[in-house]
């Protein structure tokens, strides 16, 4: 397109101005404007340093998917209270450590949060082989590096929302959030089979190396994006205050489009997760799924978010984005309820399917739509209480209802507990900013591209 309008211009700058607002009008944009970003385009060499960097940490992280339980069990010998405790208790400590860290990074430089954030990891995640080479690997040490690797998880993505909106103007947002989505989902496919076969051949501990290993290279192609990172506003008070805590908090619930999605999205988010523990017991206990089957069930529809991340700047290009937002939001929420009726044998196995490929397709356009969105209507020097807080609520809500949907799955039966969350997914969609709650306008302009 940037092609097409230098050829127009060298016919003259009138007849080159004019030329390039017929082709804006005929494409539906109005004339004056800069004309967006396609997906297929370039956003930088600092962007695709970042990019890869995501890429490389998610894809040890799915590497390593559940080795710190199996360690627990096979090296350990843990209970399964241990092992519950070691899934809900590290990422709801790590939470609150991570609380204070928001407002600390807002006011500081990102870059290199990330990649001590980054080094924080690795070193933590080192820890482990290291230990158990030494015959000295505990439980509490597994406990505490699970908190640690969790808070430093939030502060990451905390850090890296506020740093993409100086990088990349509003208008690329989407692209680029739309890439990290597709990324997640490619390494949610490829990365727990290579990690299970790994795990099989070498032990879980060496998932663990290769997680941290990942983390490594994340900060090294962070540390390689060069350029330079504009400073960050100034603190109003000259030390850290007990009230800036809660400034995340503060700014999602006054505002009249956050408060809804972010109401929203750790609802759902927390229902969806609280049914995991209950569906791998039923299918792997009472019905009989070969575990190789309940991986598949998971993994294949995993394809679907793909598709989703492609389709989502499409969408908001022919629709608009607050029309995308909320129709897909709403649509992600009526597919768990299926999950209620699962049966044994082959029908079984394709209900899960088809049910997780509806709900991920669903959530694969969601998703970026929804981070663009909240970058967009967020002030830069807010992202990154803003979005503690919201990383901090959605992990403690879903770590409260795991546990409690774990109470109901024994009280009322496991088919019953997942319907019953099922039926309050369908309830979801009445939080959602619906179009009686859309701004009446355009949040401000994100800073120009450094």
């Amino acid at each position: 397109m940037r092609k097409r309008y230098q050829r127009t211009s060298r016919l003259g700058p009138r007849l080159g101005q004019r030329l390039g607002r017929r082709l804006g009008h005929r494409l539906g944009r109005p004339s004056g404007r800069r004309p967006g970003r396609q997906p297929g385009r370039r956003l930088g060499r600092p962007f695709g340093w970042l990019w890869g960097a995501y890429g490389t940490s998610a894809l040890g992280t799915w590497l390593a998917f559940g080795a710190f339980p199996l360690i627990a069990i096979q090296v350990l010998h843990a209970g399964p209270a241990e092992v519950a405790a070691l899934s809900s208790v590290g990422a709801a400590v790590g939470a609150v450590v991570a609380l204070p860290l928001g407002p600390w990074v807002e006011f500081r430089r990102k870059r290199p949060v990330l990649i001590a954030t980054d080094l924080v990891r690795c070193a933590a995640l080192l820890t482990v082989p290291a230990a158990f080479a030494l015959d000295a690997l505990t439980f509490l040490q597994l406990l505490l590096v699970s908190i640690v690797v969790a808070a430093a998880d939030i502060t990451f993505r905390a850090a890296s929302g506020a740093y993409l909106k100086t990088l990349l103007p509003a208008e690329d947002l989407l692209v680029a959030n739309a890439r990290f989505e597709s990324t997640a989902w490619t390494t949610t496919i490829i990365g727990p089979p290579l990690g299970g076969a790994a795990s099989g051949l070498l032990g879980p501990v060496a998932t663990v190396v290769a997680d941290a290993v990942s983390y490594l290279l994340s900060a090294l192609g962070i540390r390689a994006m060069g350029g330079h990172e504009p400073p960050p506003e100034r603190r109003e008070a000259a030390r850290p205050r007990a009230r800036d805590l809660l400034d995340g908090w503060r700014y999602i619930l006054a505002d009249a489009t956050l408060r809804p999605l972010f109401h929203n999205t750790a609802l759902f988010n927390g229902l969806v997760m609280a049914t995991q523990p209950l569906l791998a017991v039923l299918m792997l206990g009472r019905l009989g799924f070969a575990p190789w089957q309940y991986g598949l069930a998971f993994a294949a529809p995993s394809i679907a978010g793909l598709l989703g991340s492609r389709l989502a700047r499409p969408l908001v290009t022919r629709f608009g984005q607050h029309p995308v937002l909320v129709v897909s939001g709403a649509l992600r929420a009526i597919w768990p309820v299926g999950l209620a009726f699962l049966g044994p044998g082959v029908g079984g196995l394709l209900l899960v399917t088809g049910v997780e490929f509806g709900l991920i397709l669903c959530c694969g356009v969601f998703n970026p739509v929804c981070a663009a969105y909240r970058l967009e209507r967020t002030p830069t020097g807010r992202v990154t209480r803003t979005l503690t807080a919201w990383t901090v609520t959605t992990k403690a809500t879903t770590a409260l209802l795991t546990a409690l949907w774990g109470v109901l799955g024994g009280l009322l039966g496991l088919r019953t507990a997942i319907g019953l969350a099922g039926v309050l997914l369908l309830a979801t969609p009445l939080l959602l900013p619906w179009p009686d709650r859309a701004p009446r306008h355009e949040p401000a302009p994100a800073r120009s591209r450094t």
